[in-house]
């Protein structure tokens, strides 16, 4: 098990510790740094200023979270007014605003991979970002609560577990990685069940979180815990994110180099697009066929999913989120190199297109037969991620940073 135990909010102890995880990972002087090419392999590097980049990317990263925050506040009034009055109005209310959360949640998922606050190790301690407790996936629903076969499974059902933040963390992936016990998927099981049908989501019934009916206490206790949960973890990032803070990670990000920091935006929006979305989230479930590979599998929200991940990458690219409009990559790059600007234009387009021709259901998708127009649509959108992240590297060839992806495996 990966030992997590930095779930504190956004109280001052948890902040200072953060802030000192921060200082013992990165260097807060502008200066080049392990995302930057050295000299011998940059070869000639053309002069820019990428500062005005840097803080307009700083201050979008602060407005997502603020937003993903806000819709997550939102979430867990309506989860409050499902538990408060139980009905199918009221759950089906609980899943819109799950669905909500979820989409400005997922573009945040374009400031990964670089161990930013999201997901950065502290090699002293080992604590890790909460990246892990807000989107683990896949998860084995049957460890938190019934499935079909199985009445009396999970922790909820387990009357000698103590549901409590501590319980829930303490038993998070022990075993195994899929053994999750909380986040947006934990969440989204207790909102929809499980999802026994490849055309339709999954259809739990509002009865399951009356009052004093079997174990339906200890399940309107989990929901209400682990969205709790969820809501502080957004806290801890915004906190992190907050460009008026001089001790925050925002001032340390902007602090850095041009190259450092370009290096770790290009490898984010690469990874994510290449290795996350092309790889571990389109391509296994294309292999296994196994619904269970969806990654949003219990509300069918998994095509959203994709569409607000590569949005993510779109926003980066252009600057522009919210209330937040102003010098990006396209602008940086169009003065240095328009071709290339275009390609990578032309690459978002081009991905955005193919997302949009996937069928829905997504798990209709994965159970299609081989060389089916459903699957050809899907490996087309792996292609066209592929190629995105082909002109990110260029580009990070262009202005002398690394771009660093892994190749799975």
């Amino acid at each position: 098990m990966k030992k997590i135990s930095l779930y504190a909010g956004i109280s001052c102890i948890a902040l200072a510790l953060a802030s000192a995880s921060y200082a013992s990972q990165t260097d807060p002087v502008r200066n080049i740094s392990s995302y930057a090419l050295d000299k011998d392999a940059a070869g000639y590097i053309p002069e820019y200023d990428a500062y005005p980049v840097i803080a307009n990317y700083a201050a979008l990263v602060a407005e997502n979270y603020k937003q993903s925050l806000l819709d997550a506040k939102d979430l867990q009034t309506a989860i409050g007014t499902l538990l408060e009055n139980p009905s199918q109005d009221t759950l089906n209310a609980a899943r819109n605003a799950w669905l909500n959360a979820r989409a400005s949640y997922l573009q945040t998922e374009a400031f990964r991979f670089y161990e930013g606050p999201i997901d950065f190790v502290d090699e002293k301690t080992g604590e890790e970002g909460p990246e892990g407790r807000l989107n683990a996936w896949p998860m084995n629903e049957g460890f938190i609560d019934y499935v079909d076969g199985n009445p009396k499974a999970g922790i909820i059902n387990d009357t000698s577990i103590e549901i409590t933040a501590a319980s829930i963390r303490e038993n998070d992936q022990v075993e195994d990685e899929a053994d999750v016990t909380t986040g947006f998927h934990a969440i989204e099981f207790l909102l929809w069940g499980q999802d026994m049908n490849p055309t339709t989501a999954g259809n739990r019934p509002y009865t399951d979180f009356t009052v004093s009916k079997d174990n339906n206490d200890r399940r309107r206790l989990y929901l209400k815990t682990i969205t709790e949960m969820l809501v502080a973890d957004l806290e801890w990032l915004v906190a992190a994110w907050n460009t008026a803070d001089p001790d925050s990670y925002a001032a340390t990000f902007k602090a850095y180099s041009d190259r450092e920091a370009l290096g770790r935006i290009l490898t984010s929006l690469a990874t994510l697009s290449e290795f996350e979305l092309a790889l571990e989230r389109i391509a296994t479930g294309l292999d296994s066929g196994d619904q269970e590979d969806e990654q949003s599998c219990f509300s069918d929200n998994t095509l959203n999913d994709v569409i607000f991940d590569q949005r993510g990458i779109r926003n980066v690219y252009f600057g522009s989120y919210g209330s937040v409009n102003g010098p990006g990559f396209s602008d940086l790059i169009g003065d240095l190199a328009p071709d290339l600007n275009n390609r990578m234009i032309t690459a978002l387009n081009q991905t955005d297109a193919a997302i949009s021709a996937l069928n829905y259901p997504f798990d209709s998708i994965l159970g299609s037969a081989p060389k089916s127009q459903a699957r050809a649509e899907a490996e087309a959108v792996i292609t066209a991620l592929q190629a995105q992240s082909d002109v990110i590297k260029d580009i990070g060839k262009l202005l002398g940073v690394k771009v660093i992806v892994p190749t799975g495996g």
